[in-house]
């Protein structure tokens, strides 16, 4: 019983390092010869407890399980932790005095230690089952010539090699086990290293498409108004077809700011405006580009639609949906909007259209990243505008019937 606690607690003096490294060393320490200093530290206390610890048995008879944290040290460390380790096995060795034992360590360990180094770079390139067929052999190898070095030594005899028999499979199930445990952990950690840089990859394309889909309304519509101004028919319009343009190209400015700004606090820029007057510049902004679709947009819009909101924002989410709304009528077709306060405390507004229309399915899934009834679109614009509602403690409803059109409701509280 004593002999099996006692090898239990070899178990345990190897475990330990394995386990320190993978969950403090590798994900504080970056560097990968910082790493392997670590590792060989690790390896050399397990070598210093197995030894200080050892399975005995008959008469000042030894065994332990060194040969598993110096085999590790060396394949996985490389030529400096194998001397390291070898060294200190040979001067830990000496403190106990020179012996039969001593003289066998030395010798075993200039046997075994150019063949370990030797087929270190080979294991190093292997993959996971070729490791372990490996560090089976080697450690077969090594243990075999203890057992013919103390037994030339010494002398052979029956009940030496029943010990050193059960010692040398015990050896080989439990570098089996240990391989197979690390390489199993190194490949659970490889993999979430993998996934942390795929999803960095996939936010960074997110941030990216959101970017170059709302940068590229107010260029639309900038570019739209560039060309009217061309038109030497309409020269009472140009002063304010100038003044929009300008705008949008501040609105493109101040995004660009908040992708630049994305992640860090930001400053509440929300203040108490006319819902109405913002539709009508919302409306004024896109009427070039409707133009193009031959669509016409009819308003009716109250007085006193008072909102506490960001005019830029709520402009940016207007855009995005009478954007939309004109996309979707590619053969022509009126938008309808409307402001009007509510009894229950909120200003809505409605932006309805004779578009293509959606399924109930095709709605629910509206605002979803990605989610777009367009071939070439992202689906993001309509995310953030249900963001940018969101954010002003408002909601959007849609409803909407296949082939009979699409309705936008928005309902913002009114301020006095």
């Amino acid at each position: 019983m004593n002999i099996i606690k006692d090898f239990l607690l070899q178990l345990t003096l190897i475990s330990i390092p394995i386990f320190i490294y993978f969950t403090l060393v590798t994900e504080k320490v970056q560097s990968h010869k910082n790493r392997k200093v670590i590792m060989a530290v690790l390896w050399g206390i397990s070598i210093l407890l197995c030894m200080s610890f050892p399975v005995s048995f008959g008469q000042n008879a030894r065994l332990d399980l060194r040969i598993i944290p110096l085999l590790f040290g060396i394949l996985y460390g490389g030529f400096w932790p194998g001397v390291f380790l070898s060294a200190l096995i040979i001067l830990y060795r000496l403190y106990f005095g020179i012996s039969i034992g001593f003289y066998t360590t030395v010798i075993v360990l200039s046997i075994s230690l150019p063949v370990l180094l030797y087929f270190q770079k080979s294991f190093a390139r292997s993959n996971k089952d070729g490791r372990v067929k490996m560090a089976v052999g080697l450690s077969f190898f090594y243990i075999s010539t203890g057992i013919s070095i103390f037994g030339l030594l010494k002398g052979f005899s029956i009940d030496y090699l029943k010990v050193q028999m059960i010692h040398l499979i015990f050896v080989l199930a439990i570098t089996w086990f240990f391989t197979m445990l690390n390489e199993s952990i190194r490949e659970i950690q490889k993999l979430r290293s993998d996934m942390q840089n795929s999803e960095k990859f996939r936010v960074i394309g997110e941030l990216a498409s959101v970017f170059a889909h709302e940068i590229r309304n107010p260029m639309q519509v900038t570019r739209g108004f560039l060309q009217l101004l061309n038109d030497p028919e309409m020269p009472n319009k140009k002063k304010e077809y100038l003044q929009i343009s300008i705008e949008e190209l501040d609105r493109a400015n101040e995004i660009i700011d908040d992708f630049l700004s994305f992640g860090k606090p930001t400053v509440n820029h929300s203040q108490r405006i006319n819902a109405g007057n913002q539709l009508q510049r919302a409306v004024s902004i896109m009427q070039s580009y409707s133009l193009n679709y031959n669509v016409e947009f009819k308003t009716n819009i109250q007085e006193n639609c008072w909102i506490y909101a960001n005019p830029q924002k709520l402009n940016q989410s207007l855009i995005n949906i009478f954007k939309n709304a004109i996309e979707s009528m590619p053969g022509g077709g009126i938008v309808w909007i409307t402001c009007a306060s509510t009894e229950d405390g909120n200003i809505m507004i409605t932006i309805k259209d004779q578009g293509i229309g959606m399924t109930k399915n095709q709605m629910e899934r509206l605002g979803s990243p990605f989610y777009s009834l367009k071939e070439s679109g992202t689906g993001l614009g309509m995310m953030v505008s249900f963001q940018i509602v969101r954010s002003f403690q408002g909601k959007i409803q849609v409803n909407s019937e296949k082939d009979k059109g699409t309705e936008f409701i928005i309902l913002i509280p009114r301020v006095a």
